[in-house]
């Protein structure tokens, strides 16, 4: 009994021995590729830092053109309203015919027209048609500007039927409340996100370049000739590169999220941290499968590009789950990076602990297993014959 426990203790220190050497042989493999390290310290810091400042999902600087063809004190109130930032007064065209032109060119924006005899007819007690033209080429842009400027007219609708005592029903006193980012500061959604974009991409695609780097040398042969298990082959490499992205992780909290950015930090760290690892264990087994798949880097990368663009957009990152479909809102949850956006968010942002995000981590942590097991039987298959 005593000797078994004796004889079974080596083994284990040796598997131990073998795995830490390997782990350390992809770490010094990725060191010496210097282009590869200067790309991923630029894309933990300078691409964060240019993604939370340099995108933007509000309405920012949008040109409008007024043709006031009153030019009473009441219009100039009205024009008066559309102020920056949201948007910017340009030249005002003569006619409304003028004014199409402008926006066909790409001039303006938006064209408000106020019809003659606005003042009069206002104070009259008669309804006013105002003409507000918006350029919604991108529909986007353009569902906000007409949203911003159909605001500024109803305010100053109700401000004028209000003051002349002719609103027959009370107003509504709306009290808004914003939490966890009061002053909706797009920065800190956007750096965020962007480093849980660049985590997903690194995850799967360090693990599969380094198994794929094998093939490319010739070297995978040497490695299953050895007493290497395939598990023991692909662990390593797993890893190796989760202990990459997590020090670039570490990087982008220090250097951008908190020190330049000031993104409040309210939830633990090492939680994070260790959120962060069970996904990238998840998403790790993506790029071992596709490495056995691929024959070379090229290969690699396609296939990742094709994994990698539809678990972004099935994310909620960019577009709500509440306005896709309802069979894409399924498919949302078959995809680790949904899970991850939705407790990495929790963490940091809305400061929640782990009983909080049980469900993502278990969810993340079962997919990670099954990803991890098809491709170790892909490594295996590949190779029986």
């Amino acid at each position: 009994m005593n000797d078994s426990k004796r004889g079974s203790s080596p083994g284990w220190r040796l598997i131990a021995g073998r795995s830490g050497e390997l782990v350390r042989k992809e770490l010094l493999q990725l060191l010496r590729d210097r282009v590869l390290i200067a790309f991923l310290v630029y894309v933990f810091t300078v691409d964060i830092f240019l993604a939370a400042t340099g995108l933007s999902f509000s309405l920012r600087n949008a040109a409008i053109a007024v043709i006031d063809g009153d030019r009473s004190a009441a219009s100039r109130d009205l024009a008066s309203r559309f102020q920056p930032p949201q948007f910017r007064r340009v030249a005002d065209p003569a006619s409304q015919r003028a004014g199409d032109r402008a926006m066909d060119r790409g001039t303006a924006m938006i064209v408000l027209e106020i019809p003659p005899r606005f003042e009069a007819d206002l104070a009259a007690g008669r309804q006013v048609p105002v003409l507000y033209s918006v350029d919604a080429t991108n529909s986007v842009l353009g569902l906000l500007a007409s949203s911003h400027g159909l605001e500024i007219i109803a305010g100053v609708n109700a401000e004028r039927m209000v003051g002349a005592g002719t609103l027959p029903l009370p107003l509504i006193d709306n009290r808004q409340r914003a939490l966890f980012n009061p002053n909706q500061n797009e920065s800190w959604f956007m750096s965020i996100a962007e480093l849980l974009n660049i985590v997903t991409v690194f995850a799967i695609l360090l693990p599969a370049i380094a198994a794929v780097r094998e093939k490319e040398h010739g070297t995978i042969e040497q490695l299953l000739v050895s007493p290497l298990s395939p598990i023991e082959i692909m662990l390593p490499k797993i890893v190796a590169m989760m202990l990459v992205i997590l020090a670039g992780i570490t990087l982008s909290l220090a250097l951008v999220l908190t020190a330049v950015l000031h993104v409040p930090i309210r939830g633990s760290v090492p939680l994070f941290f260790g959120v962060s690892a069970i996904y990238i264990f998840a998403t790790a087994g993506i790029g071992l499968f596709l490495s056995t798949i691929a024959r070379n880097m090229a290969q690699v990368g396609m296939l990742s590009i094709l994994v990698i663009a539809p678990m972004m957009f099935l994310s909620g990152m960019w577009t709500p789950p509440e306005a896709l479909p309802q069979w894409m809102r399924w498919l949302m949850l078959a995809s680790p990076m949904s899970w991850y956006i939705d407790a990495g968010f929790s963490v940091l942002l809305k400061g929640m602990g782990p009983g909080d995000i049980l469900r993502p981590m278990a969810v993340i942590l079962v997919m990670g297993t099954a990803f991890f097991g098809l491709g170790l039987w892909r490594f295996r298959r590949q190779f029986s014959g």
